[in-house]
């Protein structure tokens, strides 16, 4: 069979990974993917170096943004073009825009072909933009497109946890029960076996002293990330907790700017370092104590994944499918510290900078409780979220909707240069 699967931009993040690892890793399945994106805005960080490390050939499309643009017009026709040259049994979409830009080329698509040509639209939803990106107007415009879509434009609906799936379907109103499927995140856990050893590495580069506690928060610098609140809780901390304390940002963004003048104004200056973006993921998390996640909203986020994947124990805004990761809460005694200690992590509600520093001092305080929680959370996803269970869905979700038999493909075109395609 073959695969046409768009996402809007490789940029730094769970999606960019998620889909060249599904590119690569079906094509022993019997599936040949065509991967197609647009381009990465200038102040974000582009990850199609991982594609290309993976062989495979991207086609990218220059009118893709992020934004509702103009251009918009001309990458549906691109895209409508690319179906009929490609003629795929499935078109998969990753993202909120490539989502809308490639299933409104698939109603031209089915319009035009009628029932000469059997393709299945599928759209993953990584995260969502329904609260906490845009204004109520926008907001709006975007729900109603997406239950258009959803009804007229879309076979299957890929969501990564069940709470998101009840987010979406139940209480935004996005799509028909039947057409939902929840397939978690996978990811490559032989990256981090070892990662005991590995412990040191980023720590003697910090010159940290073996009793320092280190928390960091990994993932892009913008305003859904919240990561205002993670300096905030952190100045608390630094006037309770003494000088053993370090704090670690990695990741790039349009905020960084904003948020080391935040980390000044908040007097931790020499508390804070912000690393940038680093492509040592099996470095830098064994060197963390604590990993936080501050974000206003998530769909399931990967660095709490690889986090757990090195047993760190992690602390995290209870929003999206940070619920279903960090699991059901521990009955505590006494009165309601401000988060709840759960099978997994430490929960905390949404924009409360007070209740995540308490929940950073209760682990920092408690070795016992951050070893079992980050053993509960390594043992946790190396039972449900390993690379190979992820692409064994996936395939079996396309068979599925193919319905095995699939009917005999006409000869394909002649094979082009990628640009030549659109």
């Amino acid at each position: 069979m073959k695969i046409l699967r768009i996402i809007a931009r490789l940029n730094v993040g769970g999606p960019a990974r998620h889909v060249v690892w599904l590119t690569e890793g079906l094509q022993p399945f019997g599936y040949e993917t065509l991967l197609v994106a647009g381009v990465v805005p200038p102040g974000e960080d582009d990850m199609s170096y991982v594609a290309a490390a993976s062989g495979i050939q991207l086609l990218t499309l220059p009118q893709m943004s992020r934004e509702i643009s103009v251009k918009d017009a001309l990458t549906i026709w691109k895209l409508f073009r690319l179906m009929r040259s490609e003629r795929p049994d499935i078109v998969h979409t990753h993202t909120a825009k490539a989502g809308t830009v490639g299933r409104v080329a698939g109603l031209m698509y089915r319009a035009l072909s009628g029932k000469t040509r059997r393709c299945r639209f599928v759209h993953t939803y990584h995260g969502h933009v329904f609260h906490s990106y845009y204004g109520k107007f926008k907001t709006r415009l975007f729900l109603s497109i997406e239950r258009f879509l959803a009804r007229f434009a879309t076979d299957r609906i890929i969501v990564i946890s069940e709470q998101q799936r009840r987010e979406i379907n139940e209480v935004f109103r996005v799509g028909r029960t039947e057409q939902f499927a929840v397939i978690p995140l996978g990811i490559d856990l032989g990256a981090y076996a070892s990662w005991r050893e590995r412990r040191p590495r980023m720590r003697v580069e910090l010159n940290l002293r073996d009793d320092d506690a280190l928390i960091g928060i990994i993932g892009r610098l913008t305003e859904i990330k919240n990561h205002r609140l993670f300096l905030e809780a952190a100045a608390r901390l630094k006037k309770t907790m003494g000088s053993k304390l370090r704090f670690v940002v990695i990741g790039d963004g349009n905020l960084r700017p904003d948020l080391e003048a935040h980390a000044q104004s908040l007097g931790l200056q020499n508390d804070v370092s912000f690393l940038g973006s680093r492509d040592d993921p099996e470095n830098f998390y064994p060197a963390l104590d604590i990993v936080a996640l501050t974000s206003l909203n998530e769909g399931t986020p990967l660095t709490l994944i690889e986090a757990m994947a090195n047993a760190r124990p992690v602390v995290a805004t209870s929003v999206g499918g940070v619920v279903d990761l960090l699991g059901a809460p521990i009955p505590q005694s006494g009165e309601a510290p401000g988060y709840q200690i759960c099978e997994r992590g430490v929960l905390v509600a949404s924009g409360d900078a007070e209740g995540f520093a308490r929940g950073l001092v209760r682990l920092i305080g408690d070795c016992d409780l951050r070893d079992n929680l980050g053993q509960a959370g390594l043992d946790f996803v190396t039972e449900n979220y390993a690379k190979e269970r992820l692409l064994t869905d996936i395939a079996e979700l396309y068979r599925e909707l193919m319905q095995v038999e699939s009917t005999s493909r006409l000869a394909d075109p002649p094979k082009e240069n990628l640009e030549s395609r659109v």
